[in-house]
């Protein structure tokens, strides 16, 4: 096991970069299956699920597209409980099958932000894949078909997850140490 100290914070290996290329892997091999002869438009959620949705997209099997959204709600290890949409989707919608690519779905909230922003466009279907939920800390009743992980409510950083803007680059998952 690893530790690193970011910032003002102590952090401990908890999920190898293995482990998250085999289920990243899996993921890919599921919504292929899943979506065949669809041509999915992923919506990656930037910035903490840039890495994830570039290696989910190097793994996918079947045609299909992706673009980006930026939401915000966090603040140093803390929710803020409050979304603001940064930057939105210029794509059109309507008739597309769409998959939202998440780094973590923690209360629900961003989420169902985003699902109730995306319905206004009409599109034919939307989908959820994270590479984290936390069953534990989720508020919202969300249907979430695509889950790499499901993991207890710690504050985790590394492939592409932050604590204040850095840790992104790490290839593994870190959790958070007591203090």
């Amino acid at each position: 096991m690893g530790i690193v100290k970011i910032k003002d914070k102590t952090f401990k290996t908890s999920i190898t970069e293995a482990e998250i290329k085999e289920r990243v892997k899996q993921l890919a091999a599921q919504i292929s299956h899943d979506m065949e002869g669809k041509n999915p438009l992923f919506l990656g959620v930037l910035n903490g699920a840039f890495i994830f949705a570039a290696d989910l997209m190097r793994e996918m099997t079947i045609p299909c597209e992706i673009s980006f959204v930026k939401l915000a709600s966090y603040q140093g290890t803390i929710s803020t409980g409050k979304i603001k949409e940064v930057f939105g989707i210029n794509e059109d919608l309507t008739g597309r099958t769409v998959v939202i690519v998440e780094d973590i779905v923690d209360t629900g909230a961003t989420m169902k932000n985003m699902l109730e922003s995306l319905g206004t466009r009409n599109p034919a279907s939307i989908h959820i894949c994270t590479l984290f939920v936390k069953p534990d800390k989720l508020k919202e009743p969300l249907d979430i078909e695509y889950a790499a992980f499901s993991i207890p409510n710690d504050f985790i950083l590394g492939y592409g997850l932050d604590y204040d803007q850095e840790g992104r680059w790490l290839r593994e998952i870190y959790t958070l140490c007591e203090e």
